[in-house]
Formats: C-alpha cells, structure tokens, sequence
C-alpha cells in the first residue's frame, strides 16, 4: 500500500503545498460552474485528493475536483432543485442531495470499472490521441486562466433573475495583473536556473503575495474572487457525515433513473481523465503506473466525497504536472497536497485568501507551457495524414466539448483509419504445383475489413479442379473471416472442385469444426513446417532446427 511513499520528503512536501495554492482556484472555479458552495468542491477536493494519493495506482497524480466532471453535474443541480419543489414537502437546495448520490454512484461504477480491469483499455488510446488530448487540455487550461484578466459582477435580469457576467480589467488593474502574472512566471524560469534546492513555484507565489501585501496593491486575490462568485470566502470544518442527505433523498427507482445518466458520464470522464493523466506521468517519470488500481481508488475517494457531503472529482492534469515538475514523486506530495488544502480550509483561510491571483494565473500559465506538446508542431508534416488529422481533431473537440468525447472520437477514427489500412493488406500470391494443384499463399490480417478484398483475390470458376489455400502468413482474426473462409470452400465445392486449407490457427480450425465437421476433410493436419509451428504452436516445434530445411 505504502510503496513510493516518498524518496525524497523535502521535495514531495514542498510540491504538495505548491499544488494546494494552485488547486483552490480551479476548485472554486469548478464550485461557481456546478452552482455550489465552495467548500463542498474544496472538501472534495481534500476527501478524493487524500484517498488516491495513499491507495492510487500512480504516486506523484493529483487528484481533486475537475472542471470536466463539473461541467456534467450542472444541470443535473439544476433540474433536481426543480424536482425538489415539486415534492409534497418541498425541499430546499435538492439538486445538491441528487448530486452527492450521483457522486457515490459515479464512485461506486469506477470501483467496478477497477475491479473487472477496464483500466487496461487505456492502452487502446493511440499516441496521437494522447498529444491531442495534452495539447487541447493546455489550450482549455490557458483560457480558463484568460478569463481571470475580468472581474465577476452580479446582474439581476428583468424577470428576477440572478446572473454573474465577467467584466474584463482595463487600465493600470490590467497593467497590474499583467506584471505580477510576468514576475511570476520569470521566478519560475530562472529560479532553477539559480538553485534547484528552492521550489520554484512556491517560491514565486510566496514572493508574489508578499509584493501585493507589503505596497498594499489592489488585485484580485483568492478571497475577493470567492465573494465575487457568491461565496462568503474561505471557512469551513472538518468533513463528517452529511446526514441530510438521507434524510431528504427519495430512494426510488425515480432517483436512480435521474442520476445513473450523470453519474455514468461523470465516471467515465473521470476514469479517462485520470488514466489518461496517469499514462502522461508515466511518461514524465518514466515509470508505470497501475490503472486498475487507479480506478478502485479514484471511485473510492468518490463514494466518501458524497457521503461527507463532497463533490466528485478525478486525477487533474494541470496540477499533477506542477507536482511533478516541482519533484514531487511519491505518495507523500498528493497526501500533503490534501493535507495542506485541509490546514489552509481550517486554520489559514485569512492567509490564503491574501494570495493574488495573478500569482495562481503564473504558475498556470507555466504549467500550461509545460504540458502543451510543442513536438507535435515539428512532427506533424513527418507523420501519416491520418494520425495528424486525428491530433488535430482530439485537440479541437477537447476545446469545444469536453474531454471524453474528444477520446471517444479519437479512438474511434484511430480504429477506424487501422482497420482501412489492413484492410488494404491482404494479398494473395498464386502459384501452379507440379500436379496442377493452385496453390493461393494468402498474406495480410483477414478479418471483417479485409473479407471483400480477400473474396476478390479467387477465381473460383476457372481454377483447376484442385485448389489449396495456405494461411501461413496471414492471421484469421474474426467471425466475419471464418464466414469468408466457410463461403469460400463451399463455393468451391459447388464447383465440383476439391479445396485444401493449410496452416490454419488452432483456434480458428476448433470454430470450422464446430461450424460443419467436414471441415475435418478440408483442412490439412499433418504439417511439417517449422515457420508455422514458431508461429502458431511453439510445442509442436520439437526436432532440432539443424533437421528443418529452413
């Protein structure tokens, strides 16, 4: 459980408590976005951040609560406090109940996801899919942090309703934000430069807040953005039980309906997320992570988020990216991140909320320079057009949409640009035998793409009466090719012809004995050809290789 738990305390530490500073506004972000208080995202934040640093499959990710998963719980908030009032006894804030037994659902299916190892399937997600999932989460990132350079201003409509408009900053509160932000990513740059033994981006925040308190600028800070969004700035308790929600939560089919759709959602975008985060760790540490473990911890931390009254959350890129490049490499960085976050809820909230934001938006700003795969402007006029098309399109539906979506689609098009091309595989090289049988050597994967091209390479109605097909270099992969296959000897039968079928998988030989038996007739066993046992069956490979003609 406690493997990496750290290597190296004074680094891991410091990048927790760089990563806490960072992490409260992109939560109270996610709170203003889902429409509710802060301190639920924040104890989130603390409860999903904790668990999966200690229990995780990839010390060094950080986790908490994310953008992407706000983004599907905001009308699910809002529709359940409409179905709230519908109630015989109305029930104030009922979106929030309906969200914290959406959470525990969400955790609840990732814990599933991790138990029957669909964490595995990460692997599937092609490496353009990857650079365009990075590239586009910077771009995201990037202009979250643009949208700092405005001030957030209450405007009530005509029909009564209450809406927060973002007025951008102008004149010298511009000029200001801009120099703070510039100072901040400069300590950033040159500090390691300098010296490698002070974390850079502490370091800069810390020099930062402190040129904003000792000249007493007026800037946005942490606390003044939280009372622009509504929120009455940053106090709370310790987490416990949320016994209102049992109280007022209707458990019925009803509920279920309402919330598995989100809660569905919401796990997988956080199971893509973090995994996704994950395998760029592994490519940042040059280790590996486990995904399947990944999985069972980040439903975990989702389950005791919902029950002690905290939104769901997932693996976050942009601070696990800090985290790393600040060294944070063992357990011991996300369990000080949470544990800071805790402290500064709890005892320091005065101090935090003095924290510029200018100096979050630097440290972002150099996060997001981090992240972005600037190789991929090199490289994407040396790669296939098809894998440059996919990139592109990750990173603009990552933008545009959300996360999961942009993978699905990637996957999607990766597979299906695979599939036409070794569809285009298959040949077939034909040669006459001394006895007149023609023999057609089938080369190339035979599966549901390639079958048309694999019926077009027979010439069923001139061939001579004795025909052999020899799959020693190709591979039947599906059910669409032992059809192929099936169709093909019976067409050749109704011919009057005789047909032989050589090198043949065994699994592929057990189906077309279970299809028809006189396949037994067709396919030819005794084989004395060590390319195909090498191949196909290693035990079957028993004579020394002096005795094979090879």
């Amino acid at each position: 459980m406690f493997k990496n738990f750290t290597q190296n305390p004074k680094n891991d530490i410091f990048a927790g408590i760089t990563v806490s500073l960072a992490m409260i506004p992109e939560v109270v972000a996610f709170a203003f976005l889902a429409q509710i208080d802060p301190l639920v995202a924040l104890s989130g934040a603390f409860i999903i951040g904790l668990i999966t640093a200690i229990f995780g499959g990839r010390p060094g990710l950080i986790s908490g609560a994310a953008g992407a998963v706000a983004v599907i719980f905001v009308h699910l908030i809002s529709e359940g406090h409409a179905k709230g009032m519908l109630f015989d006894t109305p029930v104030e804030n009922m979106g929030y109940f309906y969200l914290l037994a959406a959470v525990i659902l969400m955790g609840i299916i990732q814990i599933a996801a991790g138990v029957f190892k669909l964490g595995r399937f990460v692997r599937l997600i092609p490496h353009p899919v990857m650079m365009g999932f990075v590239n586009g989460l910077a771009i995201v990132i990037f202009l979250a942090q643009v949208r700092m350079f405005s001030h957030k201003q209450l405007e009530i409509r005509a029909d009564g309703l209450k809406k927060y408009i973002d007025i951008p900053m102008q004149g010298m509160e511009l000029y200001t934000m801009l120099g703070l932000v510039g100072l901040t990513m400069a300590i950033i740059w040159l500090l390691p430069k300098v010296t490698s033994k002070i974390p850079a981006a502490l370091t800069a925040i810390l020099v930062t807040t402190g040129i904003v308190v000792f000249f007493n600028l007026d800037v946005s800070t942490v606390g003044s953005y939280i009372v622009e969004g509504g929120g009455e700035g940053l106090k709370g308790e310790f987490p416990t039980p949320n016994i209102e929600l049992w109280q007022n939560l209707p458990f019925n089919l009803d509920t279920l309906k309402f919330i598995l759709p989100y809660a569905f959602l919401a796990a997988s975008v956080g199971l893509i997320e973090s995994l996704m985060t994950m395998n760029l760790v592994d490519e940042l540490t040059e280790t590996r992570g486990n995904g399947n473990r990944e999985c069972v911890a980040q439903g975990a931390g989702n389950i005791v988020s919902g029950l002690f009254g905290g939104t769901g959350g997932c693996g976050m890129i942009g601070q696990t990216v800090i985290n790393i490049n600040a060294g944070g490499r063992g357990r011991l960085s996300g369990v000080m991140m949470a544990l800071t976050l805790l402290t500064f809820i709890l005892f320091t909230a005065q101090y935090i909320e003095q924290v510029p934001i200018a100096a979050l938006v630097g440290v972002m700003f150099m996060m997001v320079i981090e992240t972005f795969a600037w190789s991929s402007f090199r490289i994407i006029r040396k790669i296939p057009v098809a894998d440059a098309t996919v990139l592109i399109i990750v990173s603009a539906v990552t933008v545009i949409f959300d996360l999961a979506i942009a993978v699905f689609i990637g996957v999607i098009l990766s597979a299906l640009v695979f599939a036409w091309k070794n569809a285009t595989m298959i040949r077939a090289r034909k040669r006459m035998q001394p006895d007149g049988t023609k023999t057609y050597e089938i080369w190339g994967p035979l599966f549901f793409g390639s079958v048309q091209n694999f019926n077009e390479k027979f010439d069923i109605k001139n061939d001579p009466d004795k025909v052999e097909i020899d799959f020693v270099e190709s591979r039947v992969s599906d059910h669409s090719a032992l059809e192929a296959i099936t169709n093909l000897v019976n067409k050749y039968e109704a011919e009057g012809k005789s047909i032989k079928l050589k090198h043949l998988s065994e699994d592929c030989k057990t189906l077309l004995y279970k299809a028809n038996p006189k396949f037994k007739d067709v396919v030819i066993e005794d084989i004395d050809d060590p390319r195909y046992y090498l191949a196909a069956d290693p035990e079957k490979f028993t004579k020394p290789l002096s005795e094979y003609n090879l």
